[in-house]
């Protein structure tokens, strides 16, 4: 089952899903999947995004492979920010925690003036981006 965190009514992170956790994705009214999780990060057991892929495609929702690890790039914030502005939604993205794919989408709105806002919907998702607030 997946661990799936709300953050706006468009958006929601999770921690990593396999193809088992697509059909409860969908039916939990979610359109769009992103993947912010390098396939093998997590060695040989780690659910593959083709599997993935192809139950989501499979079921209708649309999938974007976004993986990168670390902090996101300045170019993984814009792919991110487009993906979310272009994407059916709501969008749900994973990566191994769901810090990864929550950092990316907290600094699509980066200069915003809602930085309270963004650290008070992570806060509430379960993600603390207090360290992050000075570059939202």
């Amino acid at each position: 089952m997946a661990d799936i965190r709300r953050v706006t009514e468009a958006f929601a992170v999770a921690p990593q899903i396999d193809e088992e956790d697509v059909a409860e994705i969908q039916a939990a009214g979610f359109k769009t999947i992103v993947a912010n999780r390098p396939d093998g990060e997590g060695g040989v057991t780690q659910p593959r995004m083709g599997a993935i892929r192809a139950k989501a495609e499979s079921l209708g929702l649309t999938f974007v492979a976004l993986p990168f690890s670390g902090a996101p790039t300045p170019e993984v914030v814009e792919r991110t920010g487009n993906i979310l502005n272009e994407a059916p939604q709501p969008v749900l993205a994973y990566c191994r925690t769901g810090t990864r794919s929550i950092t990316a989408w907290a600094l699509t709105h980066a200069g915003q003036g809602a930085a309270q806002e963004i650290v008070d919907a992570a806060a509430d998702a379960g993600y603390d981006l207090s360290s992050l607030q000075s570059l939202l």
